[in-house]
């Protein structure tokens, strides 16, 4: 189901996203749910989490990158169809790493018992980086940093 959505902007910071009502959370987060696939404009995926803030607002953060896609900007409004993400790791799998996983059975083992959280984390740090090669580079610091017991996103970037 697309709905309207008002491309909005934090007050004092660079972060865009969508609000949700009340009965989109409700449909959104059974059994404790978050992670949502959303298509914008109907072109293009993205896969989010649902957040509050302190105030009790829910949204889905809406990246600059996607934005720039769209060719939008704040104050835009966007068509979405938001659905629960019921894919393997709710993020896309870089096919460089899912490649180097393939070929190392030590780290993919270490990589198939992370929490799923530190699973996306690593696939962003992956995604990060524009270039094949480069994506092919930091796929092989994370499958030797993961053999040398360092499975934290934040950690595995540090020398």
């Amino acid at each position: 189901m697309q709905k309207l959505y008002k491309i909005q902007k934090f007050e004092g910071a660079s972060m865009h996203y969508i609000e949700l009502g009340a009965q989109d959370v409700k449909r959104l987060s059974k059994a404790g749910n978050k992670r949502v696939l959303c298509i914008l404009n109907g072109t293009l995926l993205i896969h989010a989490a649902i957040q509050k803030t302190r105030d009790g607002l829910y949204y889905l953060m809406i990246g600059s990158k996607h934005l720039k896609t769209l060719g939008i900007k704040a104050n835009a409004t966007v068509k979405a169809s938001i659905a629960i993400d019921t894919t393997e790791f709710q993020f896309d799998l870089p096919e460089e790493l899912a490649e180097v996983l393939a070929t190392d059975d030590a780290a993919n083992q270490i990589f198939t018992g992370l929490t799923d959280g530190n699973k996306r984390g690593l696939m962003a740090l992956v995604n990060m980086v524009k270039s094949s090669d480069k994506k092919i580079e930091r796929s092989l610091l994370i499958a030797e940093k993961l053999k040398l017991g360092i499975t934290s996103p934040q950690k595995i970037m540090k020398k």
